[in-house]
Parts: C-alpha cells; structure tokens; sequence
C-alpha cells in the first residue's frame, strides 16, 4: 500500500490550505468558481487575483496578495439589480393566478397571469435563492436587492424565469428598470413605469449612450463614463433612473424610487 501510494500519490501546494483558510468560506461562486477551496487553487496557480473575491474586506485581500507575493488587483463591487419597476401598484394583471407559488410554476401558465409577460411575478423565487439574505420582496410585490450583502454570485440571475436580474458594477448607476418590447401606449397600459420607446434619454443622454433597440432603451455601459442622472431627466415613466445604492426602498412610491 505504501509503494502504490508513493506511485500514485497526487502532490498539492501547501499553500492552498493556508489560502483557503484566508477566505471568508461563503463558497458563494461570486469570483466565478464553484467554492473557496477552488478560488485558493486557482490563486495559487495565479490564474487569478485576490480582487476577484467581492466578499472579502480590502484588508483581507492584501493579506492574501502578501501571502502568495503577488498583486492584490483592482476590486470592483458588483451587484445585481432588477430591470423590472412593475410591481403590484404600477403593473396590469390580466388573469388571477393560483398555481404552485413560485415565480417558475407561476411562468408556464400563460405567463403568469401578468399583463407585461417580460415584468416581474413577484412570487419571490429570487429571495429564495439567495443565501445570504441580500434580497427581501417589498411591499409593492419586487425583490429588492441589499447591495451590501449582495456577492454577485448570480444564483438571482439563474433563477429568474423571466430573466429580470443582471449583474452590474456598483459604478453603472444608470439602468433601465424595464424590458417591455411594446411600443407607446399599448406598453404604459400594461405597465405604468414601462419603457414607451419615446426617446426623450436617447436625446438627452451623451451621444451614443443610448440607443433604441426594438423599442426598448438600451445603455452602452462600455461607455458608462459618459453616463449621468440627466438622461432620467425627462422619462415620462420613470422607466429610466439613476440608481445610488438601494435600487428601491420599502414601500416606495414612484418618485422615491427614482430619487433612491
């Protein structure tokens, strides 16, 4: 037995261990590995940096860079947010739905009885998902997502069956809350806050910021230093906003939200 494990045994950098130790051990998958024990791998065989950890503290990650000698990297904070504002007060219902009480069952039957079939069901599928309590569903129906808990893990994203969740840099303050592919006055009688494809943000925002795509308004976060909160300026529906740490409170009206 000794000869055939000395043959075959597999040799690990004892680094790994003292890595892995390092680590907060949420194995949130938000650096884009299935767990901590195999980010540890991965920064030891300096495929990557300790910045791409979004749970760990600046501190944390500078005892890891100085632990392997090697650059700590730039961290960038990533959130998810909500491109849907229809809740329960602004969105149409065209049918009661009294299915199995999730957002998924609630899908494969006609869309789950909402008039926007591209809105929110707001069965809280997406709260959940989420393990580390960073997302709680309002009084207005929409999950809302608490950016200091949120790890970008992507388990919301996953979830969704309508698609309504995408991860975003903190910095990418402007989104549209909306993915309603109706134009005019047949998409606000679905939905209040729906994009009406009226292009007032294409105007005002910094050329080539926005665009129209299938009557939808689509941000270029390529260029998102070109971004900035007087492209909300003139949205009839607030289907546009400029976002600064919560995207929406508790119970909030329409206007709060867009001041949030």
């Amino acid at each position: 037995i000794a000869l055939v494990n000395r043959k075959f045994r597999v040799w690990e950098d004892p680094r790994i261990d003292a890595v892995e130790e390092m680590l907060p051990s949420t194995n949130c998958g938000a650096c884009s590995r299935p767990g901590c024990r195999a980010f540890a791998e991965a920064l030891v065989a300096g495929d990557q940096q300790p910045s791409d950890c979004t749970v760990m503290s600046e501190d944390d990650r500078e005892d890891v860079a100085a632990f392997l000698g090697v650059d700590a990297g730039e961290a960038s904070k990533r959130v998810a947010r909500l491109l849907c504002a229809g809740g329960t007060a602004e969105a149409r219902r065209d049918a009661a739905y009294a299915g199995f009480d999730t957002c998924k069952a609630a899908s494969a039957v006609a869309g789950g009885g909402k008039g926007c079939t591209w809105g929110c069901l707001g069965l809280g599928d997406c709260e959940t998902a989420c393990l580390l309590d960073a997302i709680y569903m309002n009084d207005n129906g929409l999950p809302v997502v608490i950016p200091e808990n949120c790890t970008a893990c992507n388990d919301c994203v996953e979830t969704c069956p309508k698609d309504l969740f995408e991860l975003m840099p903190v910095e990418q303050k402007l989104i549209v809350q909306c993915k309603n592919l109706v134009h005019g006055d047949a998409a606000e009688a679905m939905c209040s806050v729906a994009c009406n494809a009226c292009s007032r943000c294409v105007a005002d925002a910094q050329p080539g910021l926005i665009e129209m795509v299938e009557n939808l308004a689509v941000i270029d976060y390529g260029k998102n230093e070109l971004a900035g909160p007087e492209a909300t300026a003139r949205c009839p529906t607030n289907a546009i906003v400029w976002v600064e740490g919560q995207q929406f409170t508790k119970g909030s009206s329409e206007s709060e939200k867009k001041a949030v």
